[in-house]
């Protein structure tokens, strides 16, 4: 047999699955990868003379020790069921919905007390919400 009277055979790549690979790991990486947003929107904002409120809106604060018992401006809330909550909401703010509320829960509070003060402060029109917080290190306050 001679070897050299043979033709060669072309061989031939698919590259049609290759392609098809490269393509769905190009999807993958878009759709998976988070953008960071780089630039900021800076603004100046306008300035302006004006008088000082004389007094300032009278804020009005809750507190919520670690067994979910309300106290509010350091009296305490019958029990702590919504309505109650809310009547007695109402009560110390009847006509300034816009009253700032701050909301003091002991850290080992249930979360769902604080909820609740939240619902019952959003029912009665109590928008402004604040929470009291400590800093890392800071001394606790009795």
């Amino acid at each position: 047999m001679n070897l050299r009277s043979r033709p060669r055979e072309r061989i031939e790549i698919n590259l049609t699955a290759l392609i098809d690979v490269v393509f769905l790991l190009l999807i993958f990486f878009m759709v998976s990868t988070t953008f960071d947003r780089f630039s900021e929107l800076q603004i100046q904002l306008p300035e302006a003379d004006g008088e000082v409120a004389e007094s300032e809106p009278r804020v009005l604060e809750l507190v919520i020790d670690a067994e979910g018992r309300y106290y509010l401006d350091r009296e305490q809330v019958l029990n702590s069921e919504l309505d109650t909550l809310k009547r007695a909401l109402a009560k110390r703010a009847p006509a300034a919905r816009d009253q700032p509320l701050v909301i003091n829960a002991d850290a080992r509070t249930p979360h769902q007390a604080v909820i609740t003060a939240m619902d019952a402060a959003r029912q009665i029109g109590l928008m402004q919400i604040s929470f009291v917080i400590k800093e890392p290190g800071e001394a606790v306050q009795e």
